[in-house]
């Protein structure tokens, strides 16, 4: 056993301001060592996302204690089997939220990111070969996708750690594991973006500004960024779009830009009533990639009709349909060759021990891409 500390929710359902509320605890959990398979990881920087604002507000409902944080880079330090030779004491990784099994039906099919028995214990709050490594002094702590990566150390599946070059900065190294792996893929994986064609992007966070950042790597013109923060505007309007919106404006802006409509629309805000605007926003034959997570008693309401009159193709995108030890690598190397600057979706740098307060600049939009050090 290790002793840790880490940031446990313990209540669902709590309101801002989290400073206030304090949904996460700060406590020192037990570290049971890896078994043959996974790996122990000291955890250098984690990123703060909406998904972990959606468990904490109880959009998401989990299993409870548990520890979150699911986007990360560390440090390999211990190995479950020692004769694993794809990973070696000290390796830099970026850690991502569903391993791949390799074996059921949907990663024969080449869709990791769909794997069933993946999702099945992120679902239980369950590391991938079962149960827990994590307790507190009253029990056992459940694992937040499979990573729980707002502590010092973890132990996680070796099919969710890719490894990467050692130079990376840690506060950019972990932003590749959910923010640009979703957003970068959606637009390059789910929606297969082409050169000159035009994109329409719903909500800057960090995912949103992540596809911005991969529709402009593609080729994509011209594109149409809309959030309500004007600050989040003006970032995606530096960062290459041709014309950014306020949601009460976006009809005009959109009638200017694209008169036809969008051949691609990607929606990352996790409303139903935002998922329905960008549907209606893809012209005949677009494609419309969904991104977001809305609590699960939103419901969808399009024509059924304009499915096939329209000939459109709504596409739901789970970590941006991409395979992390493929795309991690490629979207590092578009980073390091300038077409990919991830550097700019970072708002700050904190202490683990500002957790509550990032969540209210998170909540009131204010904040891109906010990392933690534990």
């Amino acid at each position: 056993m290790t002793s840790i500390r880490s940031a446990v929710l313990r209540r669902e359902g709590c309101t801002a301001p989290f400073a206030d509320s304090r949904p996460l605890e700060l406590q020192a959990l037990e570290l049971a060592a890896p078994m043959p398979g996974e790996l122990q990881v000291r955890i250098d920087a984690a990123g703060l996302c909406h998904s972990d604002l959606s468990v904490v507000n109880g959009d998401r409902p989990r299993p409870l204690p548990m520890a979150l944080g699911h986007e990360a880079t560390g440090i390999v330090e211990v190995l479950g089997d020692p004769a694993d030779t794809g990973f070696a004491v000290g390796d830099r990784v970026v850690l991502v939220f569903l391993p791949a099994c390799g074996e059921c039906a949907r990663c024969a099919a080449g869709e990791g990111y769909l794997c069933e028995p993946a999702t099945a214990a992120n679902g239980r709050g369950d590391l991938l070969r079962g149960g827990s490594r994590l307790c507190a002094h009253d029990g056992p702590v459940r694992h937040h996708l499979g990573v729980s990566a707002f502590s010092s150390h973890v132990v996680v599946d070796r099919r969710s750690a890719v490894r990467i070059d050692a130079d990376i900065p840690p506060q950019i190294a972990a932003l590749f594991g959910c923010a640009v792996l979703t957003g970068v893929g959606a637009v390059m994986n789910s929606a297969a973006v082409r050169p000159g064609e035009s994109v329409v992007i719903y909500g800057l966070g960090g995912v949103g500004l992540a596809a911005l950042l991969g529709a402009v790597a593609s080729g994509a013109n011209p594109i149409v960024a809309i959030d309500p923060s004007a600050e989040k505007r003006a970032l995606a309007l530096e960062l290459g779009a041709s014309v950014a919106a306020d949601p009460g404006e976006a009809d005009a802006a959109l009638a200017a830009a694209l008169p036809g409509g969008a051949d691609v629309v990607i929606e990352t805000v996790g409303k139903a009533a935002v998922l329905e605007r960008a549907y209606a926003t893809g012209r005949r034959g677009a494609r419309i990639v969904t991104v977001g997570l809305p609590n699960p008693a939103e419901m969808f309401s399009i024509p059924a009709v304009s499915l096939v009159a329209g000939g459109k193709t709504l596409i739901g995108s789970y970590m941006g349909s991409s395979i992390p030890a493929r795309d991690i690598p490629r979207y590092i190397g578009l980073w390091r060759a300038g077409r990919l600057p991830v550097d700019r979706l970072l708002t700050s740098v904190s202490r683990l021990d500002a957790i509550n307060g990032l969540l209210d600049e998170l909540a009131a939009g204010r904040a891109v891409r906010q990392v933690v050090i534990p």
